[in-house]
Protein backbone atom coordinates (compact mmCIF):
# COMPACT_ATOMS: atom_id res chain seq x y z
CA UNK A 1 0.00 0.00 0.00
CA UNK A 2 0.83 3.68 -0.60
CA UNK A 3 -0.30 6.97 0.25
CA UNK A 4 0.70 10.27 -1.59
CA UNK A 5 -0.83 13.42 0.32
CA UNK A 6 0.83 16.96 0.74
CA UNK A 7 -0.04 19.64 3.05
CA UNK A 8 1.05 23.22 2.26
CA UNK A 9 0.29 26.27 3.71
CA UNK A 10 1.99 29.52 2.06
CA UNK A 11 1.77 32.45 -0.15
CA UNK A 12 0.73 32.93 -3.68
CA UNK A 13 3.61 33.56 -5.71
CA UNK A 14 1.56 35.04 -8.58
CA UNK A 15 -1.88 35.05 -10.27
CA UNK A 16 -3.09 31.89 -11.72
CA UNK A 17 -2.70 31.49 -15.04
CA UNK A 18 -6.75 29.62 -16.35
CA UNK A 19 -6.65 27.58 -19.17
CA UNK A 20 -9.30 25.57 -21.37
CA UNK A 21 -8.88 22.45 -22.83
CA UNK A 22 -10.89 21.66 -26.31
CA UNK A 23 -12.54 19.08 -24.07
CA UNK A 24 -13.87 22.31 -21.95
CA UNK A 25 -12.27 21.35 -18.82
CA UNK A 26 -10.57 24.69 -16.92
CA UNK A 27 -7.22 24.09 -15.66
CA UNK A 28 -5.10 26.83 -13.54
CA UNK A 29 -1.55 26.81 -12.30
CA UNK A 30 0.41 29.24 -9.93
CA UNK A 31 2.98 29.26 -7.66
CA UNK A 32 3.24 28.86 -3.49
CA UNK A 33 6.23 29.73 -1.65
CA UNK A 34 6.34 27.98 1.75
CA UNK A 35 9.34 29.77 3.91
CA UNK A 36 11.42 27.75 6.92
CA UNK A 37 13.15 30.10 9.76
CA UNK A 38 15.42 28.29 11.21
CA UNK A 39 18.26 29.62 13.51
CA UNK A 40 22.12 29.06 11.94
CA UNK A 41 24.83 28.14 13.62
CA UNK A 42 26.14 31.50 14.49
CA UNK A 43 22.23 32.60 16.09
CA UNK A 44 20.84 34.50 13.09
CA UNK A 45 17.31 33.35 11.60
CA UNK A 46 17.81 32.21 7.92
CA UNK A 47 14.79 32.13 5.74
CA UNK A 48 14.61 29.53 3.43
CA UNK A 49 11.81 29.46 0.69
CA UNK A 50 10.45 26.66 -1.13
CA UNK A 51 8.47 26.64 -3.99
CA UNK A 52 5.66 24.49 -5.39
CA UNK A 53 3.86 24.61 -8.58
CA UNK A 54 0.03 24.43 -8.03
CA UNK A 55 -2.31 22.84 -10.67
CA UNK A 56 -5.82 22.50 -10.04
CA UNK A 57 -8.69 21.23 -12.47
CA UNK A 58 -12.46 22.01 -13.16
CA UNK A 59 -14.70 23.49 -10.46
CA UNK A 60 -11.56 24.58 -8.39
CA UNK A 61 -9.91 25.91 -11.26
CA UNK A 62 -12.44 28.32 -11.64
CA UNK A 63 -12.73 29.19 -8.36
CA UNK A 64 -8.87 29.56 -8.10
CA UNK A 65 -9.44 32.03 -10.74
CA UNK A 66 -11.99 34.56 -8.94
CA UNK A 67 -10.33 34.25 -5.23
CA UNK A 68 -6.94 33.17 -4.95
CA UNK A 69 -4.43 36.37 -6.09
CA UNK A 70 -0.71 37.03 -5.78
CA UNK A 71 0.06 37.38 -2.49
CA UNK A 72 -2.84 35.43 -0.58
CA UNK A 73 -2.16 33.54 2.19
CA UNK A 74 -3.71 29.71 1.08
CA UNK A 75 -3.83 25.96 2.38
CA UNK A 76 -3.26 23.11 -0.12
CA UNK A 77 -3.72 19.59 0.03
CA UNK A 78 -3.35 17.71 -2.79
CA UNK A 79 -0.83 15.01 -4.30
CA UNK A 80 2.86 14.87 -5.85
CA UNK A 81 3.24 14.21 -9.26
CA UNK A 82 6.26 14.32 -11.32
CA UNK A 83 6.07 14.70 -15.09
CA UNK A 84 8.63 14.57 -18.38
CA UNK A 85 8.97 15.67 -21.64
CA UNK A 86 10.93 16.42 -24.45
CA UNK A 87 12.12 20.17 -25.06
CA UNK A 88 12.80 22.06 -28.54
CA UNK A 89 16.01 21.30 -28.40
CA UNK A 90 15.49 17.11 -27.72
CA UNK A 91 16.66 17.43 -23.87
CA UNK A 92 14.17 15.37 -21.56
CA UNK A 93 12.78 17.70 -18.79
CA UNK A 94 10.95 17.07 -15.71
CA UNK A 95 9.00 19.32 -13.37
CA UNK A 96 7.37 18.32 -9.87
CA UNK A 97 3.66 19.32 -9.73
CA UNK A 98 0.89 19.63 -6.96
CA UNK A 99 -2.22 18.45 -7.63
CA UNK A 100 -4.89 20.46 -5.86
CA UNK A 101 -7.36 18.46 -4.31
CA UNK A 102 -8.79 20.93 -1.66
CA UNK A 103 -7.73 24.72 -1.19
CA UNK A 104 -8.63 27.11 1.80
CA UNK A 105 -8.37 30.78 1.89
CA UNK A 106 -6.39 32.01 5.17
CA UNK A 107 -4.91 35.10 6.25
CA UNK A 108 -5.88 38.03 8.34
CA UNK A 109 -9.69 38.12 9.06
CA UNK A 110 -11.76 40.89 7.21
CA UNK A 111 -9.32 40.65 4.53
CA UNK A 112 -9.70 37.78 1.44
CA UNK A 113 -12.08 35.99 3.85
CA UNK A 114 -14.48 38.93 3.39
CA UNK A 115 -14.38 39.35 -0.14
CA UNK A 116 -14.73 35.74 -0.96
CA UNK A 117 -17.62 35.34 0.95
CA UNK A 118 -19.50 38.31 -0.43
CA UNK A 119 -18.20 37.16 -4.02
CA UNK A 120 -19.80 33.93 -3.64
CA UNK A 121 -23.35 34.93 -3.30
CA UNK A 122 -24.87 32.95 -6.63
CA UNK A 123 -27.40 34.82 -8.86
CA UNK A 124 -30.72 34.38 -8.06
CA UNK A 125 -31.62 30.93 -8.86
CA UNK A 126 -28.72 30.12 -9.15
CA UNK A 127 -27.18 26.95 -6.95
CA UNK A 128 -23.70 27.31 -5.14
CA UNK A 129 -21.24 24.94 -6.58
CA UNK A 130 -17.98 23.99 -4.55
CA UNK A 131 -15.13 21.79 -6.01
CA UNK A 132 -15.41 20.02 -2.19
CA UNK A 133 -17.78 20.58 0.78
CA UNK A 134 -14.95 22.03 2.73
CA UNK A 135 -13.87 24.36 -0.46
CA UNK A 136 -14.47 28.28 -1.32
CA UNK A 137 -15.52 30.05 0.56
CA UNK A 138 -14.07 30.90 3.26
CA UNK A 139 -16.18 30.36 6.73
CA UNK A 140 -17.89 33.43 7.72
CA UNK A 141 -15.12 35.82 9.34
CA UNK A 142 -17.16 36.90 12.31
CA UNK A 143 -17.16 33.60 13.78
CA UNK A 144 -14.57 34.61 16.81
CA UNK A 145 -14.35 30.72 18.46
CA UNK A 146 -10.18 29.92 18.76
CA UNK A 147 -11.47 26.20 17.51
Amino acid sequence: MSYNKVLLIGNVGRDPEVRHLESGTSVATFTLATTERYKDKNGQYQDQTEWHNIVCWRNLADLSQNYINKGSQIFVEGKIRTRSWTDQTGQKRYTTEIIADNIRLLGKKGESQQHAAASAQPAAGQPQQYAAANDFPAEDPSDDLPF
